[in-house]
């Protein structure tokens, strides 16, 4: 009767093993997943502060049509550094590549009449994403009174 279960233990060992290393393999593959979800949101947080920074600007300053768009359209005095920051910021961005875009259109119609409805875009990619061309971009759409 002994003889017959002699090397039992050692496979029930090895198949423990076997179980417990599939376990881990799972953990560290979830462990890159949570990672790269972690980097994606901070991404996209930063975006969202850069654009909410250049809306703020707006806000505090000179709110007539033709000034938003002489300092905070793309060339304008306002919005050079800031896209600068933007490049410095966020991944993939540079003088030539993924650049955010800011667009004016004074005198909106609807109340009041003096509005302006601003449309920011920022772009970037994420180091592991660059030779697959996957861009992220955040929009934001508001309407300075």
């Amino acid at each position: 009767m002994r003889r017959n279960q002699s090397g039992v233990m050692l496979l029930e060992a090895l198949i423990a093993i076997l179980i417990f290393s599939i376990g881990i393999l799972g953990i560290v593959g979830m462990q890159a997943s949570t990672i790269k979800a972690s980097r994606d949101a901070k991404f996209r947080a930063d975006a969202g502060l850069l654009a909410n920074e250049l809306i703020g600007q707006m806000w505090v300053g000179n709110r007539d049509g033709a000034t938003l768009q002489g300092n905070f359209q793309t060339g304008g005095a306002i919005y050079t550094p800031w896209a600068t920051r933007v490049a410095t910021t966020l991944p993939g961005v540079t003088t030539t590549v993924n650049q955010p875009t800011v667009v004016v259109v004074p005198g909106v119609v609807g109340p009041p009449q003096t509005s302006s409805l601003v449309t920011v875009v920022v772009r970037w990619q994420a180091p592991n994403e660059v030779p697959l061309n996957i861009v992220h971009t955040y929009s934001v759409v508001v309407q300075i009174i």
